[in-house]
């Protein structure tokens, strides 16, 4: 079954997210686009749509959750899935996944994994977690990508 994918995504610090979405674009042969390059009529054009960005201080983006904010109650149908970076954990991804069920979509999934974050107090010392995301955690993300296929 053929699937067809858009991924929007917020890549701002060090391409971490950028990265983690080129790895699931080429599994889901999807395109890449920023909330603002994207209207939520052309959402309908999809049946799968992935919402990613940096967590900064436990949250996604402010344009990512912007334009998730944006979306109309029951407007949508199709899958989603949230994905993001973050040098630590994010608590919790629950809030942007309630949102995008209440616009109509069935969430799919989440993939998160560590990106290089050199936001404060970490940026003081060079940032934490350098070299993320590994070439591990890519591969996860494909697989990630295939299993929604």
């Amino acid at each position: 079954m053929s699937t067809n994918a858009l991924l929007i995504c917020v890549s701002v610090s060090h391409g971490n997210t950028r990265r983690v979405a080129d790895a699931m674009a080429g599994i889901l042969d999807a395109r890449i686009v920023e909330p603002e390059e994207v209207t939520v009529a052309d959402l309908a054009d999809y049946d799968l749509v992935g919402f990613g960005s940096g967590i900064f201080y436990q949250r996604f983006h402010e344009r990512l959750r912007g334009f998730v904010e944006d979306l109309p109650p029951l407007g949508l149908s199709g899958r989603a899935f949230v994905f993001g970076t973050s040098g630590f954990p994010p608590l919790t991804t629950k809030p942007l996944q309630k949102r995008l069920e209440a616009a109509g979509l069935t969430v799919a999934g989440e993939f998160l994994c560590r990106g290089y974050d050199t936001s404060p107090p970490f940026g003081w010392f060079g940032g934490a977690k350098k070299d993320h995301p590994l070439d591990a955690d890519l591969d996860r993300a494909e697989s990630f990508a295939a299993a929604l296929k």
